[in-house]
């Protein structure tokens, strides 16, 4: 008797001293729907891909609606996902300009009354398509669309909102015997339609840390027309010369906001780190520094890397450059005076390596159509995290 319970006391301890089993690493994309047409779902390359986001479902009158089309979208889901079981979609719910969560995550009726039609919508009606849902408000309290209705309550809201979406899903899991997963898409510029923009004052980083499966950080837009100089979409360290106030620098960049959500309580295993696969363009006004950090006249269309790489590099117009700090290339077109950040091969290896190093989830993209034919993007982006990688 004495030995067994001693051998009953050894498993336990062996238990509780084993060390923990670490979350198969995420290798992320978001795929707008309104690019079916050119890019259908049966080309996502979802041998790579381990989890796709589909953007996005909008809110109205308080309930999750989707476009005409999208049905069939999800049909085309459905299928991809018998092809490749081990495959995780979620729908994105929101989106830049998207509006209705203010009011939608106002009281607890209107919540479960969101949350309720989400779950009806992508869970019973498209049932099969989706194995969870993620968050993209953008933003509460401040920072986002100036025409959409925010309030000091909705970094609260955001929280009780998230709580009640996990509540939904976590009951249909459990009444379906299978796991459903909760995530959002957080923000990492500091330069918003409001101005200097602090993510903390939007959201309770800690608490949605606690209620999510992982977040998104959008550790992109870090220069966009918000900006007050050209600057770098996103750069991968701060830059001394960057003209920015030093207290929005410091976060301004991807390994500073990595930091910042680590400081403001969240793990760094539920951290997925975002990379662009698209540029961000300034007319400037002086061809000084090959046109970084100056003032500009208005934002210039660069397009996506399959449009800078297919028109621009290959135009003797604009010259080529690295920045040995953003650790980013970009391009300048003198005779124009337009200044392109953007992310190639080289570019994104470093920031998914950078992520596997600070021992995060996985990394994402917006957006998966944006790659080229050889997926060059891609495959920079999800090698760290593939079986049998080294650091």
């Amino acid at each position: 008797m004495l030995r067994q319970r001693l051998a009953a006391v050894a498993i336990v301890l062996s238990a509780l001293t084993a060390p923990a089993i670490a979350a198969e690493p995420i290798v992320g994309a978001y795929y707008p729907g309104g690019s079916f047409e050119r890019y259908p779902v049966s080309n996502i390359p979802a041998d790579t891909v381990t989890h796709l986001f589909y953007a996005f479902a909008r809110i109205e009158d308080g309930r999750c609606v989707v476009a005409n089309d999208a049905p069939a979208h999800f049909k085309a889901l459905a299928r991809l996902k018998q092809q490749h079981p081990e495959l995780r979609t979620l729908i994105s719910i929101g989106g830049w300009e998207a509006g209705g969560f203010s009011d939608a995550a106002l009281t607890d009726e209107s919540r479960k009354r969101l949350v309720s039609s989400c779950v009806a919508m992508f869970f019973d009606t498209h049932r099969g398509s989706f194995d969870g849902v993620d968050i993209d408000w953008e933003f509460p309290v401040y920072g986002g669309p100036k025409h959409l209705p925010a309030r000091p309550e909705d970094r609260a809201n955001m929280t009780l909102l998230a709580k009640e979406f996990r509540r939904q899903l976590d009951a249909k899991a459990k009444a379906r015997g299978q796991a459903y997963l909760l995530t959002a898409a957080l923000p990492a510029g500091r330069m918003q339609s409001a101005g200097p923009y602090d993510p903390a004052r939007s959201f309770d980083l800690a608490a949605l840390g606690e209620t999510l499966d992982f977040i998104n950080l959008m550790t992109y837009d870090m220069g966009t027309a918000f900006s007050t100089v050209s600057t770098f979409n996103a750069p991968l360290r701060e830059v001394a010369d960057d003209p920015l106030a030093p207290e929005l620098r410091r976060t301004n960049n991807v390994e500073g906001a990595v930091d910042f959500y680590l400081e403001h309580g969240v793990p760094a295993d539920k951290l997925v780190l975002g990379v662009p696969f698209y540029g961000r363009g300034f007319r400037v006004d002086s061809a000084a520094n090959d046109g970084l950090y100056q003032r500009y006249r208005e934002p210039y269309a660069a397009g996506d890397w399959r449009d800078i790489q297919s028109k621009l590099l290959k135009d003797g117009k604009w010259t080529q450059h690295w920045h040995p700090v953003a650790q980013t290339p970009y391009l300048f077109n003198a005779d124009e005076r337009v200044f392109v950040s953007y992310e190639d091969p080289r570019s994104i290896a470093l920031r998914a390596q950078l992520a596997k190093e600070r021992g995060l989830r996985g990394v994402f993209m917006w957006e998966l159509t944006g790659d080229d034919d050889q997926r060059s993007l891609l495959k920079a982006m999800a090698a760290p995290f593939a079986p049998g990688a080294t650091r």
